[in-house]
């Protein structure tokens, strides 16, 4: 055993060694103070040297970034929580930019904008981190939006086709869907391979809660991340959501990966720009927006691409949202975003309060890459559809003030409503490519017009059940397959009508047992 005089020694020589060891020497830190401080922005002095967005950390390991460069301060906004810091808290520069974690591990979680868990999991096992602002890819770089997205929305897929690479908005009033259309097409993804990350900014607990809820119970969570800035989070860490989970989605896209980001949504995102702007005094703008409002979107959705297979092939599909007040598509926020995107999909509150679910207004929604990126097996049948479509409403609004109309006007009429009642779809139930065309031939061929409108939900619930037992092959289309052959159409026809025969004398014995009864 050894005495305590040996111990004593063995510490000692333990000691020197670490000494000797430790990198001693001058060393070059950045320190300045907080001048001022309230709202979730911070006035620093005494960092000369500081960068824009530059990443600083204040006391308690507080974190912000440097967004106004001064001769004598800086403005910061604050990443986190500012109760512990006060006006002469020591601030710290770092020389680094804001970075978050990217990779494989990300799947399956629930992180904030700097990839802190927020599902109560274990720390993130990133495989690297990568800038939260990075360039847009060349156009060299770029390829041609030619493979569809699909949605499993009928009315989606058919009028406002979705492709690989595209920026389409999502647009409306408050409480019209939008959510719920970016929720079916995760969900819809998992018959793919598309990785689905969704950025909540400004949202309630609770409503953020309730998609985490509808993916897993519903989707494949296993490929999809969601990145959270909660409305009670700090006016930073919102700001810089959607461009992390930009980083986030960019890294897969770059490994070839096909990837899905839905933001939602920018008008909550443009309010807190808006916020932070104001507190950090910049002159005002319209709306008392500042004046680079439109490049802060802009450069956003301007990372979403598909690479050209020199680049690695992958693709990053954006679906951002927006808020309408009024349905004013006018107003200063929408018709930047509108002039951004590829195109827009406008939910019309009108449709949504006659319970016209997905409300899409057809007229008013357009995608501009259109039929280049529409399933083959898809276009086919839906080339027509807006036009009948279109003439139906025409039409019906004539017939709201009582004109009598002859019998043809009553069979465009008719066959509207069963258009209509088509493209209605209830939440959470994403239709196949195969239940989708067999709908449409159902309506190409008029096989619906002596169904009664109330027996078309029921002709939609039961078609994939009866698909399977009469025409297996319609429900192994995918977007590559080719357009139906004359065979395969001419048995998915026989397959709908046989169908649609069948629940119009389920209804015809229905009433006759009625009538019997009475």
């Amino acid at each position: 055993m050894p005495t305590l005089v040996e111990q004593m020694r063995e510490w000692t020589e333990d000691g020197r060694r670490r000494i000797e060891d430790s990198p001693i020497g001058p060393r070059a830190e950045a320190i300045g103070r907080v001048a001022r401080i309230g709202d979730g922005v911070a006035t620093v002095t005494g960092l000369s040297e500081a960068r824009l967005d530059e990443l600083l950390v204040f006391e308690h390991g507080i974190r912000g970034l440097a967004v106004d460069l001064g001769e004598e301060s800086i403005g910061c906004v604050l990443l986190g929580d500012a109760a512990s810091v006060a006006a002469g808290s020591v601030v710290h520069g770092t020389g680094q930019v804001a970075r978050v974690p990217v990779g494989e591990a990300l799947l399956g979680r629930v992180v904030d904008a700097l990839g802190t868990p927020l599902d109560g999991g274990d720390p993130i096992a990133a495989e690297s981190f990568a800038p939260i602002e990075s360039p847009a890819p060349p156009i060299v770089g770029r390829a041609a939006v030619d493979r569809p997205l699909a949605t499993g929305l009928l009315v989606v897929d058919a009028t406002v086709p979705l492709g690989r690479g595209q920026r389409e908005l999502i647009i409306g009033d408050r409480g019209t869907g939008k959510t719920a259309i970016a929720v079916d097409a995760i969900i819809n993804q998992r018959a793919s391979d598309v990785i689905c990350i969704y950025a909540a900014i400004g949202q309630k607990a609770s409503s953020v809660a309730q998609v985490i809820d509808a993916v897993r119970r519903h989707g494949a969570p296993q490929r999809c991340l969601f990145v959270v800035g909660q409305a009670d989070a700090a006016p930073g860490l919102q700001w810089i959501t959607p461009y992390a989970a930009c980083s986030m989605a960019e890294r897969f896209m770059a490994g070839g990966h096909d990837v899905l980001l839905v933001i939602d949504d920018l008008t909550k995102h443009a309010a807190v720009y808006r916020q932070l702007s104001l507190l950090l005094r910049r002159p005002p703008g319209r709306e008392a927006y500042p004046g680079d409002i439109f490049y802060i979107h802009s450069r956003l959705l301007e990372r979403a691409a598909k690479l050209s297979a020199e680049s690695g092939g992958g693709s990053l599909t954006a679906l951002p949202i927006a808020e309408t007040q009024a349905g004013n598509l006018s107003a200063y926020i929408p018709t930047n975003l509108i002039s951004i995107t590829d195109g827009q999909i406008y939910l019309d509150p009108r449709l949504f309060y006659e319970n016209q679910k997905p409300a899409v207004d057809v007229g008013r929604s357009v995608s501009r890459v259109g039929g280049k990126a529409q399933a083959p097996a898809l276009k086919a049948f839906s080339e027509s559809l807006r036009l009948e479509y279109a003439q139906f409403l025409e039409l019906e609004i004539f017939t709201r003030f009582g004109t009598m109309v002859d019998e043809r006007t009553r069979r465009v009429i008719e066959h509207g409503r069963r258009i209509r009642a088509v493209l209605g779809q209830p939440r959470l139930a994403p239709l196949s490519l195969g239940e989708e065309v067999a709908l449409l031939v159902a309506v190409t061929t008029r096989a619906l017009d002596d169904l009664p409108l109330d027996r078309v939900e029921a002709f939609r619930n039961g078609l994939g059940a009866w698909l399977r037992e009469r025409c297996p092959e319609a429900l192994d289309l995918n977007d590559r397959s080719e357009p139906l052959s004359g065979e395969l159409r001419a048995r998915l026809e026989t397959a709908v009508l046989a169908l649609a025969r069948s629940l119009a004398a389920s209804e015809g014995h229905a009433i006759a047992e009625s009538r019997e009864a009475v």
